[in-house]
């Protein structure tokens, strides 16, 4: 019986990922538990999987789990949840900018019996202004939007105790946002809070386009606010029109001037056809998901396994 999972997604970290076991190894020795290191590698293209294949081979607790492509973030930690075997299961990524010592804070709230506990960063070291400022605003943007209360500053790293694990494991949706999902499940959740750190080598996997499509992701899976948002908009629009109407009559019957009006109208044909391209896009985005939710197609193809053999078999077919 394992007492731990912890999931590493990994995609091109070569250059931290020895120093990353390290750390993970010396932390978990400290639980005096079973446990087993799950790297999910979501199809890198340097040398990640080769470098956790030759760790697997001499060290028993490390897994790995080889993606036939790059499936995502999200995906990459959806597998290693699928595959894991721990009673509970840690999710961290590779480039050690969460702290794996962290791990032991986590450890000691589940046992005092949270089924959730995630980590909320206080600071975050080594990031541009423009990423910090878009992140804050995302959460509380998302906040905003949903029914469901999804813990401001905080990432995919988390213990989740093997019932919310099983749970999520029963979520079928293709456009995978996690953190919503675990907040989703509810139980009973805390935080333990923490500085996060610069990369310690590499750069960031998670382009502008990436951070737009996890956004788009969160926003759509949780809330459909946006589609109703041009209803509000058209109310708006509709009692503006109505209120420019009434000054065009007042200063015409009691003034007798005309406005001239071509500049307004052209101002307003700028913006309502903008508005509505914005729209268009808006429920093409919810479109989209349910296309992909319509094709049914697997979350993520699983190329090799090593060390997971048995579970690799048993879950033939999953992924």
């Amino acid at each position: 019986m394992i007492t731990y999972s912890v999931i590493i997604p990994v995609y091109n970290e070569e250059a931290v990922l020895r120093e990353t076991y390290r750390r993970l190894k010396q932390v978990m020795s400290h639980t005096n538990e079973s446990y087993e290191l799950l790297f999910v590698n979501d199809g890198s293209r340097d040398r990640s999987g080769a470098i956790i294949k030759e760790v697997s081979a001499w060290d028993e607790t490390v897994k790995l789990i080889n993606f036939s492509r790059n499936f995502g973030h999200q995906i990459a930690i959806t597998a290693g949840m699928d595959y894991a075997s721990g009673e509970a299961v840690i999710v961290i990524d590779a480039d050690l900018q969460d702290p794996p010592e962290l791990i032991l804070e986590m450890i000691a709230k589940w046992q005092e019996g949270y089924d959730v506990v995630y980590a909320k960063r206080l600071e975050r070291k080594g990031e541009t202004f423009f990423k910090k400022q878009t992140a804050r605003l995302f959460y509380r943007v998302l906040r905003a939007a949903t029914d469901i209360s999804i813990p401001l500053d905080t990432g995919d790293f988390r213990l989740i105790d093997r019932k919310v694990c099983d749970e999520m494991k029963r979520l079928p949706e293709k456009s995978r946002f996690v953190r919503g999902l675990v907040s989703w499940v509810g139980f009973r959740q805390t935080a333990v809070e923490y500085v996060r750190d610069e990369r310690l080598a590499g750069e960031t996997k998670y382009s502008l386009k990436k951070m737009i499509k996890l956004s788009m992701d969160g926003l759509t899976s949780f809330s459909f606010k946006p589609l109703k948002l041009a209803g509000y908009a058209g109310g708006l629009l509709s009692l503006s029109g109505l209120l420019y109407l009434a000054v065009v009559l007042y200063f015409k019957l009691f003034d007798g001037k005309a406005i001239a009006g071509w500049h307004v109208l052209a101002i307003l044909q700028l913006f309502l056809t903008g508005f509505m391209l914005i729209m268009f896009g808006m429920l093409g985005e919810y479109i989209g998901r349910i296309y992909d939710e319509a094709r049914d197609r697997p979350l993520y193809i699983v190329r090799e396994c090593y060390g997971l053999e048995k579970k690799a078999k048993k879950l033939k077919g999953i992924g």
